[in-house]
């Protein structure tokens, strides 16, 4: 391994650690070398506080050192005024010898105007240093900035004959007795928890509410809570269900009424199909949505072919009745156990 990948991936580690708590702004590490050695290291980690670059060059003790060095960062400095100070700016204000980047942000207000400002003050820069990778990182950022909509992430789990939920109390399983209420082991439900911490929303249909009365809430995990987002096409949910509980925004997708009523916000649409309600969610800057179910919900994602990532969670249980379980084609790109067989799949 080179040096430049040995230290882009060193950015690629510190970015992770920001996971869950930076929404809506993208991941990033930085890290500043001086005659081949790490000086100083920064990640972005609370929306709204300092930048990687910002924490990276803070890090550093003599900061003379800087002008002989080199900044390595995972995507391209900021050129723009937002919650802080451009990043660029502060690269220049250091006359660092060498920028590192990993990938270009293709944000509006940044798109190469960082590399602009940083070329014009006579810095050496290089572009595209585990460019693949970063960019991976932060899909979630750039498919909102490039297909203006969110990131899509499907979830549900199934029986080993294909079934997502469990219509006759008898099991077939010769171990257990009674009604199951689960499907997955206990393990996959804080892989689960830390998959709803790291997006902006969380989606289900009205069926779900009623059948599971979940709270779609991030228990298992350290993280933020997603904004609940409910398909309840004529608003006949009542607010008994613990999707109306103040521990996380709630959004109800209806064709009804448009107000916010004790808390929660009813967004009225004319039709409610996988194209309005991902418009309407682009609209109010929700990058990513994690959805849940049901199995109706999830096949009309699968269907209209709006959908970057999914995992079905298989298992060791069998229902004797029920509801098929979504289907979606393609190879699975990962296998994971966890207790239960975890197919993950990615939409090319």
């Amino acid at each position: 391994m080179n040096s430049d990948n040995k230290f882009m991936n060193r950015c690629l580690e510190l970015a992770r650690k920001g996971k869950g708590q930076i929404a809506p702004n993208p991941l990033v590490g930085a890290v500043i070398v001086h005659e081949g050695k790490i000086i100083g290291e920064g990640y972005h980690k609370i929306y709204g506080q300092a930048h990687a670059e910002v924490s990276a060059v803070n890090s550093v003790k003599d900061k003379s050192l800087l002008s002989e060095a080199t900044i390595y960062v995972s995507l391209e400095p900021c050129a723009h005024f937002g919650k802080t100070p451009p990043c660029a700016d502060l690269l220049t204000h250091h006359n660092f010898s060498r920028v590192v980047i990993g990938c270009t942000d293709t944000f509006d207000q940044v798109s190469g105007k960082g590399v602009e400002k940083l070329k014009n003050a006579g810095i050496e820069i290089t572009i595209g240093v585990l460019e693949k990778e970063c960019r991976e990182l932060n899909k979630q950022f750039f498919t909102f900035h490039e297909k203006k909509r969110p990131f899509v992430f499907l979830k549900w789990a199934e029986t080993t004959n294909g079934l997502i939920d469990n219509q006759n109390p008898k099991v077939i399983e010769s171990n257990s007795t009674g009604e199951v209420t689960w499907i997955s082991v206990p393990e996959v439900k804080s892989r689960v928890h830390q998959w709803r911490s790291e997006h902006m929303a969380i989606l289900v249909g009205r069926k779900t509410v009623q059948a599971d009365n979940p709270s779609l809430t991030v228990r298992e995990v350290s993280g933020s809570n997603p904004v609940r987002v409910i398909i309840d096409s004529q608003a006949q949910l009542t607010s008994d269900y613990s999707v109306f509980n103040n521990e996380a925004d709630t959004i109800i997708l209806n064709t009804k009424k448009s107000e916010i009523l004790e808390g929660i916000e009813y967004i009225q649409l004319d039709e409610i199909n996988p194209e309005t309600i991902l418009h309407t969610l682009y609209q109010k800057g929700i990058q990513s949505i994690f959805i849940e179910g049901g199995a109706r919900t999830l096949q009309s994602f699968i269907d209209a072919n709006l959908w970057d990532q999914a995992c079905t969670i298989i298992g060791q249980r069998t229902f004797e009745d029920g509801t098929k379980a979504p289907v979606i084609i393609g190879n699975s790109v990962e296998e994971q156990f966890f207790g239960d067989t975890l197919k993950h799949y990615r939409n090319q």
